[in-house]
């Protein structure tokens, strides 16, 4: 019986650097000892202001390095990837991301065998703490609070989310996407620069007619928050901003009412008088500079754009 040859599409991988070339190095590293024999690597630097970002493409002349002059955000810097990559997949993978050697051929094969499946993610793990999950799936965002959780977050792996599961989301840190989908629905909205992006492209793609699924015989381990800090202006400025864009984006009707009185009238107000009681005036403008952001956008016609690839 002659042997059946195993087909192993190409795999463009993206990555997106801000400051942090030494773990984008990392990630590469790790990416360089996997056993899928087709992919290429596409990293795309965000004007990274204080580190040399140009040590990645010395250290590894085999990527492709796009340098931008400017820091168009976490979206924009995904599409720029896309817009370079050659694959039949793409798989997003965050700089903070380590693998193991065979992560890659479970996620492809996922999508292979099922056409209808617009995105898939792996199990995800925490890097310092690798027994311990973070993410095995989502549940549905309530469209009110506007939040949604990890299955098995902080959860010890003891196999307990061993079985693939159809999800309500991808999972932004490693999502694997076929090229034909990102053709069919579109690059990330640019609108969004940081956080909540991938939410947004995994509704458009469920609204495409495609489901997403957890893939739990792959993982990788995420080291979490390098970039942005875990309570930084930043962070709190783009969540609050973007959790708004999401609903404006992705809500309609009495929900959109509904979600729209709970975040200015109770979410946000509620978490920004905790900064300021307790003297981080800092951290609760940036709660009031991303609702003063929707106030001065009310009729921007680029919340709704769908940039195509």
């Amino acid at each position: 019986m002659t042997a059946i040859r195993k087909k192993y599409p190409l795999v463009s991988i993206i990555t997106v650097n801000y400051n942090q070339a030494e773990v984008t190095c990392a990630l590469i590293e790790s990416l360089n000892k996997i056993t899928y024999p087709n992919f290429e690597i596409i990293v795309i630097d965000n004007a990274s202001p204080t580190d040399d970002p140009s040590i990645i493409k010395q250290r590894y002349p085999n990527i492709i390095f796009v340098q931008n002059p400017i820091n168009y955000g976490f979206a924009a810097g995904n599409n720029f990837g896309l817009m370079r990559a050659r694959g039949e997949y793409i798989l997003l993978i965050n700089n903070d991301i380590e693998v193991p050697a065979g992560f890659m051929e479970p996620l492809v094969e996922k999508l292979q065998n099922n056409p209808q499946i617009g995105a898939v993610s792996p199990k995800i793990k925490f890097y310092y703490q690798p027994d311990t999950i973070q993410y095995a799936g989502y549940t549905q965002m309530n469209y009110v609070s506007m939040r949604n959780f990890a299955f098995g977050f902080r959860e010890k792996d003891q196999g307990q989310y061993d079985k693939d599961t159809e999800t309500f989301y991808a999972h932004g840190a490693a999502m694997m996407v076929p090229i034909e989908v990102v053709k069919k629905v579109g690059l990330m909205s640019y609108i969004f620069f940081l956080y909540y992006e991938e939410a947004d492209w995994c509704e458009r793609i469920k609204k495409a007619g495609y489901s997403i699924w957890y893939v739990h015989n792959s993982f990788v381990l995420h080291k979490e928050s390098v970039s942005t800090g875990k309570l930084s202006t930043l962070k709190i400025y783009y969540l609050n901003r973007n959790r708004l864009v999401f609903m404006r984006r992705n809500v309609e009707g009495k929900l959109f009412y509904m979600g729209l009185a709970y975040q200015l009238f109770v979410a946000i107000p509620k978490n920004a008088f905790v900064y300021l009681l307790k003297g981080k005036f800092n951290l609760f403008h940036a709660y009031y500079r991303a609702v003063g952001w929707h106030l001065s956008h009310t009729f921007d016609p680029e919340i709704h754009e769908n940039p195509m690839l």
